[in-house]
Parts: C-alpha cells; structure tokens; sequence
C-alpha cells in the first residue's frame, strides 16, 4: 500500500510551514498535493473558517490521500481537492468563488511515486516506458518528443533544460538511432547515452537527460510562470508565499520573480534606489540541515524561498 512515507517525503517540512505564518481561519492553496505531507500539516493548524484547497494534475495523489481512512483528507470538510494543472489556479479558485488567498505552498519536486514507478518512465534506475506524463489523461509523452522532434530542437532542450555540455552529440546519436528503432522505453536511452559519457558522470549525465524531458513533456517552467504571476494577484497584503526548488533552471525563476515582482526578473527601483516590488522576502534559500539529508537524502537538492506579500 502506498502512502505518504512512499509516495513522497517533504523536504523541509517544518520551516516551509512556519514560513507560511499559518492564521487559523484563512484560506491556503498547496498546489502540490502529492503524498499529502504538507496538506496535512496545513490543515492542523486551520480552524473554523479556515480553508485549504490541494491540488495536483496526477490522480494517484487523491488516490493514495484516500488511503488513510478516518485520517484522511478527504473526511475534512474545509479540505478540496483540485485535479489539475496549478497553471490553471486561477479559473480553478474563480470556480470555487475564491478571489483571494493567505498563503500558497508549491513543492516542485518530483515525488518519490514518479521515480519509483517503473510504468511512468521517470527513472533510467528502472526499464519501463518514455512516458513522463504528470497528467496520464493527455498530452505528448517521452517517447513522442525523442522520435519527432528535429536534431536542433533536441540538442536545444538538452542543452536548456538539462544543461547537458555534450547536448549536440546526444541529440546527434539519438537521431542516428531512431531510424533503426523507435526509442519508447527508458533502457533505450541508458543504452544509447552511456557510452556518450565517461564513467563518473554517467548518472549525471542521465540525470539531466531525464530531467530535460520531464520538464518539456509537463511544460514545468511555463506553468510555473503562469502560477507564480497569478499568485501575486492572488494573495492579500500579508499573504505567504512558500516554494521549494530542486534544481537551478526553476530555482533562478522562482528567486527573480520574488526579488523583482515579475516574471521576467526585472528589478525596478524608485528614485532613492529603492527596489520596487510587491514582495519582502523572508527566506531566501535555506537547504535542508545534514541530519534531514540521512533521513531524507532526496531532500538533498531541496532549496526553500518564502516571501510575504506588502
């Protein structure tokens, strides 16, 4: 049985929520449910009128959050699941007649769930399909980018995306090998870039091949734009925003916009050389301590911003 030790451990967990400055009877949207850790720790601190909204584009997570009976969520009545993509937040919040928010929670990991099923195609640990689908109801898939997209655009997403330095020659080789075989299953790329990389970086290298698609298949860094700017309208004066990074391309939007208020990065300053922006903020970048690491070492990478809405 999954749950939320198995289907994800949150990195973080008591100063995401602390950053948040949870008022009981507010109103707080987790745009990541997942395995449901940081839902649950936001839901015992509200009363009343207080109201958490959660959402997730993968359907496993309501799923897994139904498995623990009497403890469940879903038994709350101030509790709503949202099955969707948090790029859509705010026809989501304007359906449920939310207009306007005290905090918002985004973990951009992965969740554990993802890595380890090998049916989903997120791990080169594990022989399954090029899937990589968040939302397994639509969309374009692994398998559909490596075969149809040109050699240019390959090497260009390796290269953003997964800051892959040998992003030609991989795109170059993965071309090659195509016209032989369709390449729809993740042993597939293990064999074909593991001789592209030296023996050390082998697992790096695969890492961000993996990565690269990932975030092309989700769209992760334009949805992230489009939630990060709708949360700024959303959130009242004193709100909270709390986000967890995991790798530097969603780090690096995510710092910008808190800093600068826009999406683009873009500092503005007053006459006094003040910098313009809607936000003061609190955290800017705490990593988890070494203790959390041997418990949790995914959490590794896990890199904390909040900020507070003037």
């Amino acid at each position: 049985m999954t749950n939320a030790q198995t289907y994800h451990i949150p990195a973080l967990l008591n100063d995401t929520i602390e950053g948040l400055n949870i008022h009981p009877d507010g109103t707080y949207v987790d745009v990541t449910l997942g395995g449901g850790g940081h839902s649950r720790a936001i839901m015992e601190r509200l009363t009343g009128t207080g109201r958490l909204l959660s959402f997730d584009q993968d359907m496993d997570a309501f799923t897994n959050e139904q498995q623990y009976g009497e403890h469940s969520l879903h038994l709350n009545p101030r509790w709503q699941f949202v099955h969707g993509n948090f790029r859509y937040l705010d026809n989501f919040l304007d359906y449920y007649g939310i207009h306007a928010i005290d905090g918002l929670l985004a973990d951009l990991g992965v969740s554990f769930h993802h890595f380890d099923q090998a049916e989903r195609g997120f791990s080169f640990r594990f022989s399954g399909p090029l899937d990589m689908r968040m939302n397994q109801q639509g969309g374009i898939t692994a398998t559909d980018i490596v075969n149809s997209y040109s050699e240019q655009q390959l090497a260009q997403l390796l290269y953003l995306y997964g800051e892959m330095k040998n992003a030609r020659q991989v795109a170059h080789v993965l071309c090659r090998e195509r016209q032989n075989k369709i390449i729809s299953r993740t042993e597939q790329l293990v064999e074909i870039l593991t001789p592209l990389c030296g023996r050390d970086k082998e697992k790096k290298d695969l890492a961000r091949l993996f990565q690269a698609l990932r975030i092309e298949v989700n769209d992760e860094l334009g949805a992230l734009r489009e939630m990060l700017s709708v949360a700024k309208k959303l959130l009242r004066p004193g709100g909270r925003i709390a986000i967890l990074t995991y790798h530097s391309l969603e780090d690096r939007i995510v710092k910008n916009f808190l800093r600068s208020g826009n999406i683009e990065g873009i500092i503005e300053k007053d006459f006094y050389g003040n910098i313009l922006t809607p936000f003061r903020v609190i955290e800017k970048g705490l990593t988890a301590d070494a203790k959390e690491v041997q418990q949790n070492p995914r959490a590794r990478s896990a890199k904390l911003r909040v900020a507070e809405k003037i």
